[in-house]
């Protein structure tokens, strides 16, 4: 039988195993689900899930320690990242259960001319399937999670396969917090027994976080069974800068967006800087000087910002796709070097539009550098992926900024900042980014049966 396992990306040493669930186990979790469903989340009053989604909030923060060793021996993240995604993730559960009678009050609908009343109610689905990826254990499954429990749908999660202890602990929180049996459940299972759970009757909606391949071979199997599914895959994020009053405040925005979190394995992490040709050189010193003196190293120590990529597979991945872009014409401005699962900051320039590496997302702590000559240009380098998650627009001119946020291809943008993310704003992209949107009243909509009650006059 095969396994999840939790290999220590710091050491390539093996720390846990966990058995793969049999078929029987799987499909007994898909019972369980769907009872607790038709027992508890149809029929649980609003109050009763906010003060349960309020609990978890707060066996978050009384377990936050815990909870983020766990991640740095699973993924190797910082650990002081760590600790910031579990109080990201208590947030969440926080926001779900003081919104939650906002957030699921009927709707009064205005009525032009006939006669009677229309309300739509938000009222629960069913089972929803969750499949999470692993470079963010905690805070993927709880923006999931979260606003699917307070609506009463229920929920069974397919964690990453290098994710099972922090899987464990989540499925913990949720028992703990007084969950009944079935509401949440955890599957280590394979990939054709999730085909198997996409298919079954029982389940009514799928949402993804992670490759564009997985999020593909997930919709395939989920549109053949009419299933509803929402996608959040990769992101080649576009970050612009045209002109700056502060250029060292520009560039240490340009840092956390790519090197500061998570070893630069963020989906929406900015992964393109394009450059006005007023600010490259200064931009370009400043930012490769500060990348000199970041050195990949222990992520359990509190003072590392940059630790190992996931895995020493992860790593070879990235050395792979640099030799390509380097055989494509693309100079390499600083690092290309990894041990183990250690990659030293890594700056790519001179990267011509039909190099491999222009279309391609590199998951770890690599930055492109484009050059462009106008606004046009940045709107059109900008927009010339194939992917559409997020982008950063820098301007002195606020109304440049502005104009040009507005014409960039992406389901997010931030203007003149970096880190505007929270519970209460949408989450999510377009082109192969994906579809749908979590966080906020859209995370709720998204498989709430959004129901239209008529009455006569």
């Amino acid at each position: 039988m095969s396994k999840y396992t939790v290999t220590d990306p710091s050491t390539g040493e093996t720390a846990a195993t966990f058995a793969t669930h049999s078929d029987d186990e799987v499909r007994a979790r898909i019972v369980r689900a769907d009872a607790a469903y038709r027992k508890w989340g149809r029929s649980s009053p609003v109050a009763e899930r906010s003060a349960l989604l309020g609990r978890v909030a707060q066996l978050c923060r009384d377990r936050r320690q815990d909870l983020a060793a766990i991640v740095v021996r699973e993924v190797g993240k910082p650990i002081t990242s760590a600790l910031g995604e579990v109080d990201i993730c208590a947030d969440i559960f926080q926001y779900y259960s003081e919104k939650a009678a906002e957030f699921l009050a009927d709707e009064q609908l205005e009525l032009r001319e006939t006669p009677g009343r229309a309300i739509v109610r938000r009222d629960p689905i069913g089972t929803v399937l969750g499949i999470m990826p692993w470079n963010y254990p905690y805070y993927q499954v709880a923006r999931f999670a979260a606003p699917n429990l307070l609506l009463g749908n229920t929920i069974l999660l397919k964690h990453a396969s290098q994710c099972p202890a922090s899987a464990a602990e989540i499925a913990r929180l949720f028992a703990d917090a007084g969950y009944p049996e079935g509401a949440y459940e955890a599957l280590y299972a394979t990939s054709a027994q999730i085909e198997d759970v996409i298919a079954d009757p029982r389940v009514q909606g799928v949402s993804v976080t992670g490759s564009e391949a997985a999020g593909s071979a997930v919709a395939r199997v989920a549109g053949q069974h009419l299933k509803k599914v929402v996608l959040e895959l990769g992101g080649s994020d576009p970050f612009v800068v045209l002109s700056t009053e502060d250029l060292d405040a520009t560039v240490e925005y340009a840092l956390w967006a790519r090197f500061y979190e998570n070893a630069g394995q963020v989906c929406c992490g900015a992964k393109r800087f394009i450059l006005a040709d007023e600010v490259y050189e200064p931009f370009l010193e400043k930012f490769l000087a500060a990348l000199k003196e970041l050195r990949p190293s222990d992520p359990a120590k509190p003072d590392t910002l940059l630790g190992p990529v996931s895995s020493a597979g992860a790593a070879q991945t990235l050395a792979d796709q640099l030799k390509r872009a380097v055989e494509g014409g693309a100079r390499v401005a600083l690092g290309g070097e990894r041990q183990g699962a250690f990659v030293e900051p890594t700056v790519l320039v001179d990267i011509d539009p039909g190099n491999e590496a222009a279309r391609e997302e590199f998951f770890g702590p690599f930055a492109h550098i484009y050059r462009v000559s106008s606004e046009e240009e940045a709107i059109a380098v900008a927009n010339d992926t194939p992917f559409g998650l997020g982008a950063y627009v820098f301007s002195a001119d606020e109304e440049q900024a502005l104009r040009v946020a507005g014409q960039i291809d992406a389901g997010m943008v931030s203007v003149n900042t970096f880190g505007g993310e929270g519970p209460e704003v949408p989450f999510g992209g377009i082109k192969r980014s994906g579809f749908g949107r979590e966080l906020g009243r859209f995370g709720v909509d998204e498989f709430a049966n959004r129901k239209l009650i008529r009455t006569r006059a």
